[in-house]
């Protein structure tokens, strides 16, 4: 709806932000989450609009086009490139401390030029605006986003993600200290069609620009960068991580934490296990030969989803019972759905994304205008080649048995994505189905967050690279020393959680999807929060790996060995996972150099130095204990 621009907020608000509203042609101020969704194709009565820009050249340049859906909004971006997420997006505009691009390096020139282009640019164009929380209220900013009234799905998406806050209903003490603004046909102008968010950190407010219209860098994780910020300031962590409490059938709750890359399982964690038709579980497929394993499970533990992607691991949520106090960081899980192939694979997702409560976006999925828009419906990104990022952001507050509170974290994994290994072709998929950490070594691997094997959400990188210090250093805008020191100090003031290591994609030989993170936390689950003896575990072959489970037996049914210990298949044999860990040991000596600075904690300094003198399971015990 259009309100007069005097009404906007009546207070000592960012003066560009003010200059802006006031000569801008029109404001539509959002009050719900109705109004942006109406403002998405054009007008309430409207049901589809293409997302187009005028250059300075006279040539137009279509960036989406969106259809108003049964089941909410459906945008589809007519380049390939703009469907997922370019990992070089981030770059600094300010002078505060950071190891991150910045501005004027990059592009060699200063950022205060392209400012007030994109002010001018957005001064002549007709706008939207909503406010909204980023965080939690007491943990993180109030928040407004600006916006091209025609990428009204952006602000959607945004909105969705971040909450909206009705301008009725403000206090008198509401005032932004966050600003986003959206110019989208700059891209093209200054950025060679590439994707750019700016981060432009300042005493007094933080002020972000988002010059493309995918949500993932800037509505996403470029809010995300916010929090990070805000931490590294206050001493805490917003986690990249999904929590889910899971109930066994014996009515005991154990809360998981599962933390990792873009594509290391984080959404998975919150599903039920895939069924096969006849209600079998398919443990495991052997790419070289006609072989597959199954498991028999009647009965799968209950999920109470926490949180999806991140959470607030705030001083405020701490009890100082040893455990890790956290709570979702969002009102909106920007859930992928490249694994939804067909009708029925995930019925419960499936009934949630067709028929919702209230309306949803989706992204990279096929639609038409009035019809339904399905999640197995892949966008193309050319003939026969499905877009391997297709959203759907769900509102949290739709999802069945979401949990409301702070919860208290007992299991903290960590998600990879891992190649095939044999012996003919070794490669560092010599992850058994789970191995168990000790908190040093948990700690290393949250400093080189491997991104893994086939990564569907960015623009891929070859063979094994790092999403960088908590799997969430892409979107942090200062420095990773100073994050590989709170996340230290977060292992060791938590001394009663248990630390595990779960792939995915594959184990040597046998394409496994998520099965073997899920039959992990079903395990887990009912084994409880008890410590593992030394009956159970033994140091894996490459010591980085931690402990692998001498057995896995549960509800009756028992996981064959080589599912564990990877060594043990025929294909790869102790000759082809020596070959892998060669290659994953090398890839943690040589991100975790990066890391020895005067700047570490000493502790963390003791750690690295032995990875870096390949030490062993018990030398990592004696380092740190829980």
């Amino acid at each position: 709806m259009n309100l007069s621009k005097e009404t906007i907020l009546n207070s000592d608000l960012h003066a560009d932000f003010l200059d802006l509203i006031n000569e801008a042609p029109s404001v539509t101020v959002a009050k719900n989450i109705e109004d942006l969704v109406n403002l998405s194709v054009g007008g309430e009565d409207e049901l589809s609009q293409e997302v187009t820009y005028e250059l300075p050249n006279g040539e137009f340049k279509k960036e989406a086009i969106v259809h108003r859906v049964k089941n909410g909004i459906a945008a589809n971006y007519t380049e390939a490139y703009m469907r997922r997420r370019d990992p070089k997006c981030m770059v600094i505009a300010d002078d505060f401390p950071t190891d991150k691009t910045k501005f004027d390096d990059r592009f060699d020139y200063d950022f205060e030029e392209l400012r007030k282009e994109t002010f001018d640019w957005l001064k002549t164009q007709d706008l939207g605006l909503f406010y909204f929380n980023a965080g939690k209220a007491g943990m993180g900013y109030k928040a407004v986003a600006v916006i091209p009234a025609n990428a009204g799905f952006f602000g959607l998406g945004l909105a969705l993600l971040q909450g909206i806050v009705n301008p009725d209903e403000l206090d008198e003490n509401f005032e932004p200290t966050a600003f986003i603004y959206t110019a989208p046909p700059f891209r093209h102008t200054h950025f060679d069609g590439k994707q750019v968010v700016v981060h432009n950190r300042q005493p007094d407010n933080y002020e972000m620009f988002s010059y493309n219209l995918y949500p993932g860098p800037s509505a996403k994780k470029g809010v995300y960068g916010m929090l990070i910020g805000q931490g590294e300031e206050e001493g805490w962590v917003t986690a990249h991580c999904s929590s889910v409490q899971v109930k066994t059938p014996y009515d005991n709750i154990v809360t998981f934490m599962h933390e990792g890359a873009s594509g290391g399982g984080k959404s998975e964690m919150l599903q039920q296990p895939h069924r096969l038709a006849d209600g079998r579980l398919l443990l495991g497929d052997n790419l070289y030969k006609d072989d597959k394993r199954y498991l028999d499970l009647a009965q799968t533990c209950d999920l109470m989803p926490v949180a999806d992607d991140m959470a607030l691991c705030h001083p405020s949520l701490q009890r100082d019972d040893g455990k890790l106090g956290l709570e979702d960081a969002e009102e909106g899980w920007f859930v992928r759905v490249d694994h939804i192939k067909e009708y029925g694979t995930d019925p419960s997702l499936e009934k949630m994304t067709a028929v919702p409560p209230k309306p949803l976006l989706f992204l990279n999925i096929q639609s038409v205008p009035g019809g339904r828009a399905m999640i197995w419906d892949h966008t193309m990104d050319e003939p026969g080649v499905p877009c391997p990022n297709p959203r759907v952001i769900l509102p949290r507050d739709i999802v069945p048995n979401i949990v409301e509170e702070p919860v208290q974290v007992e299991i903290r994994s960590i998600g990879m994505r891992t190649p095939p290994c044999t012996q003919e072709e070794p490669n560092y998929g010599i992850v058994g189905i789970m191995h168990v950490l000790p908190p040093a070594l948990a700690w290393l691997w949250r400093l080189v967050a491997p991104r893994g094997h086939a990564n569907p959400s960015i623009i891929q990188t070859q063979g094994i690279s790092s999403e960088g210090v908590g799997s969430y250093w892409p979107f942090a805008t200062g420095k990773k020393v100073k994050q590989a020191n709170l996340l230290l100090e977060q292992i060791k003031n938590t001394p009663k959680v248990q630390y595990i290591l779960t792939p995915n994609q594959t184990i040597g030989a046998w394409k496994v999807g998520f099965m073997s993170q899920w039959v992990t936390r079903e395990y887990l689950a009912r084994k409880g929060n008890a410590n593992f003896s030394d009956k159970q575990i033994m140091p894996a072959r490459c010591s980085v790996l931690g402990y692998a489970l001498k057995h896995m037996t549960f509800e009756g049914r028992t996981i064959p060995e080589w599912m564990l210990r990877v060594e043990l298949q025929r294909e790869v044999q102790e000759e082809g996972y020596d070959a892998g860990a060669e290659i994953l040991i090398e890839f943690f000596h040589r991100m975790l150099k990066k890391f020895m600075s005067p700047n570490l904690d000493d502790l963390g300094k003791q750690i690295i130095e032995c990875c870096l003198d390949n030490g062993t399971v018990e030398d990592y015990e004696k380092l740190m204990h829980n």
